[in-house]
This record gives C-alpha cells, sequence and structure tokens, in this order.
C-alpha cells in the first residue's frame, strides 16, 4: 500500500456509500401504503417510496453526522464525525495494513498512524523504527499536501450529500432510456438499530437486495443501509445527526510536520 493508494481508499469508500444511497433512493417505484400503525409510528400511512425520500431530505439537510462504513470487497473501513463546513474527526482503516486517526479543521489535518501503517508503508526495521519513534504523534499540514488532501477528501460532508442526492433528474440527456418496469420500494417490518426504532424499506433489482433503514420517532433520518449482491455485502451506519464535530486538535508537543512522512516515504531521512 504506497501512500497515494491510501490517500484513495477514504474518498472511495465515502462515494460508494452515497452511491448506495442513491440506488435504493431513485427508484421510481413505491409500494402502497399499510393501513394501520403496527409500530411504525407516523410512517404507517406513508409508502415505502415517500419513506426513502423523507430519509434523503433529512440526510442532504443535516449539518453534521457520524459516517461508519464497511464492505466485504475491501477492508477500507470509515468511522468519521464530519460537518458541512469540512470538519471532521475519526479514523480511516485499512485492515492489516493500518489506520490512520484523522483530525480536520478547516484547511488544517492532522493524521496519527498506527504502527501497522509505518509497517506496511516502509520495509523492514525502517518501519519499526518509524513506528517506535512516532507512534502517539500526529502528522500535521493543510490540505495543500498531496497525502492530506487526499485521505481527508473523505470529510467533506457536502459531497457525500451531493453524491446521495443523485443527479437532477432534470438533467438526464434527452432520449435517455429509462426502466420499463421500475424496481418497487417494500417496507418491512419495525427493528432497532443501535437503539434506535427503525423501519426496513428494501428494493430488490437483478438479483441485488438493498435495505435502508429509517428512524421511526422524531425526524426520519437514514440510520443504516445495507446492499447485498453476488455474495458481496456493505453497510453503511449513520448517527448521532446535529451532533458539533469537536474543535479540539492536537497540542504541538504530540506533533510532528508532515514532511516527515514525505522524507520517510522517499527514503531521505533514517527513523
Amino acid at each position: 500500500m504506497t501512500s497515494r493508494r491510501h490517500a484513495a481508499t477514504a474518498p472511495a469508500a465515502l462515494t460508494c456509500g452515497a452511491a448506495l444511497l442513491v440506488g435504493i433512493a431513485c427508484t421510481g417505484g413505491a409500494a402502497a401504503a399499510g393501513d394501520s400503525d403496527g409500530g411504525e409510528g407516523d410512517l404507517a400511512h406513508k409508502s415505502a417510496q415517500q419513506i426513502s425520500d423523507d430519509a434523503l431530505h433529512q440526510l442532504v439537510a443535516a449539518q453534521s453526522l457520524r459516517l461508519r462504513t464497511r464492505t466485504s470487497t475491501d477492508p477500507t473501513t470509515l468511522d468519521l464525525t464530519l460537518d458541512r463546513a469540512g470538519n471532521c474527526t475519526g479514523a480511516v482503516a485499512k485492515g492489516s495494513l493500518g489506520r490512520v486517526e484523522l483530525v480536520k479543521r478547516g484547511n488544517q489535518v492532522w493524521m496519527k498512524p498506527d504502527a501497522a501503517f509505518w509497517k506496511s508503508q516502509l520495509p523492514g526495521e525502517k518501519g519499526d523504527r518509524a513506528a517506535a519513534k512516532y507512534k502517539d504523534t500526529y502528522l500535521h499540514g493543510t490540505t495543500r499536501n498531496t497525502f492530506l488532501r487526499g485521505l481527508s477528501a473523505a470529510c467533506d460532508l457536502r459531497a457525500f450529500q451531493k453524491s446521495a442526492a443523485g443527479p437532477d433528474k432534470e438533467q438526464a440527456p434527452p432520449g435517455a432510456p429509462s426502466p420499463s418496469v421500475p424496481p418497487t420500494l417494500t417496507k418491512g417490518q419495525p427493528t432497532t438499530q443501535d437503539g434506535t426504532r427503525v423501519l426496513p424499506v428494501t428494493k430488490k433489482v437483478d438479483g441485488a437486495v438493498q435495505t435502508l433503514y429509517v428512524a421511526i420517532d422524531g425526524k426520519h433520518y437514514p440510520r443504516k443501509l445495507t446492499a447485498e449482491a453476488d455474495h458481496q455485502s456493505a453497510t453503511i451506519l449513520l448517527s448521532d445527526y446535529g451532533t458539533p464535530v469537536s474543535d479540539a486538535t492536537p497540542a504541538p508537543g504530540r506533533t510532528a510536520d508532515i514532511s516527515a512522512l514525505d522524507d520517510l516515504m522517499q527514503g531521505t531521512q533514517t527513523a
């Protein structure tokens, strides 16, 4: 895993998550609404499509949230709390290849790699020495740095919301074909997600199954999305809507300039 490849995994995971949300929100079909509450609250008399549309609206309007992603096809996972100003805190991990804690305020970025990251980036004893030297140390720079810009791209909540909203239907090219039979969303039985009552809304098309779990009480935020196809799966968890991103940043005594990473990667200094 080179530094350039590692930087690319975070925005790729974020884009994948947005694409899954688009897939279930923009279907065009709708199952009939139920006639009784059944524990569904005010969602009982809404169609599955209306519920999906409402959840997407709440997501797009959110000022901040916590985003967690995982997929069976890539070890990359995100756990970030982010806001529409581009601030975030959390971690990006890539399985055995390492984990990076991330703090972003404006264009300032701090990253703290774990030992596995250093050992995956640097061969032999050099990785061990770097892991020891920079243990509990944040590397600091700005988004002018290519690596930090790529890594922190996942902190862009506005971009995620724009992708989740999907393309403007009015901008579809003239003559573009439309599905002959739009997939239909169906409502499932109320359940819970991290202690929150949710109602699942499912779409099945071409062997793929996507399920959106929408909060029943209060604002109907999307709380979870799962997708399964060809024995592969992906999960997005969304929570902490409206919770401000912490404005705490690492103390100067716990930081080193990002140039240390560049030098190590280029082999111009020893750890």
